[in-house]
């Protein structure tokens, strides 16, 4: 009888909390939980993009947003599996992103994040940022081996994470499989365990992600109005959404 009770407890328990992890099942962590970054590597093994320039992404504090990709050898029409490396300072979250065209289509963005409301522990989501209008919604992408770290302090967290695309391709040819992205890196908050509006710090020209030497021409960007709700841009919600899918789809294939 009690065993059946505890089991009847837990059920309940996870009846509960479905609903708040709902669409994560694309996400597999890591078995090892130590994530250690650095510049090591940069511009012979990994391609690096930081802001300030040269910032030292393994300091215990300071606000460097660091991002970097060591890519496997492009296999068309899979793609190429990307191994990533995310750094920054924020109360909430840091992101990177990657997109054929920050002007127009969309952007596959990867959220390393702090639950506040839990001690601070880490998170991740996967998100499709409009890039006309910067509207987030959620999005199924799959990624493996994610591990991350939060260091709580007193004005924002040092937030840390690697983790690993498996083919992407920005190519729209099926025979081809291109690492040619634009990389951004961002912050936002987390609002009641909601990924708030995304702050791009720093966006680059066009990256070949498989060359780490490849040159970032690196551009701060210019603020813009953003909002998580694309129905208050005078558009369908619906009809934005399945633009961008159907723009992300020919960018990362799963």
């Amino acid at each position: 009888m009690e065993r059946g009770l505890i089991l009847l407890v837990a059920a309940a328990l996870m009846a509960y909390v479905a609903p708040g992890v709902q669409g994560t099942s694309h996400l597999s962590f890591s078995n090892n939980t130590e994530v250690n970054i650095t510049r090591d590597g940069c511009g012979v093994t990994k391609l690096c993009v930081e802001t300030p320039n040269d910032c030292d992404p393994s300091a215990t504090n300071g606000t460097c947003l660091f991002g970097s990709a060591t890519a496997s050898t492009p296999m068309p029409p899979a793609g190429t599996n990307l191994i990533m490396e995310l750094r920054g300072f924020s109360e909430g979250y840091v992101a990177l992103g990657l997109t054929t065209d920050q002007s127009q289509g969309s952007t596959m963005l990867f959220v390393c994040a702090q639950n506040s409301s839990n001690n601070g522990s880490f998170f991740f989501r996967t998100m499709q940022r409009n890039n006309t209008n910067g509207a987030l919604t959620p999005l199924e992408r799959t990624v493996r081996e994610i591990r991350g770290m939060v260091n709580v302090m007193v004005n924002g967290s040092v937030i840390k994470c690697e983790f690993e695309i498996p083919n992407a391709n920005a190519s729209r040819a099926v025979k081809d499989a291109s690492t040619n992205f634009q990389v951004l890196l961002g912050t936002g908050p987390v609002v009641g365990g909601m990924i708030g509006d995304f702050r791009i710090a720093l966006n680059t020209t066009l990256l070949t992600l498989t060359n780490p030497a490849s040159t970032n021409v690196a551009t701060t960007a210019t603020p813009v109005a953003m909002t998580t709700n694309s129905a208050s841009n005078g558009a369908h919600p619906h009809v934005l959404f399945l633009l961008s899918v159907l723009s992300l789809a020919v960018m990362l294939r799963t």
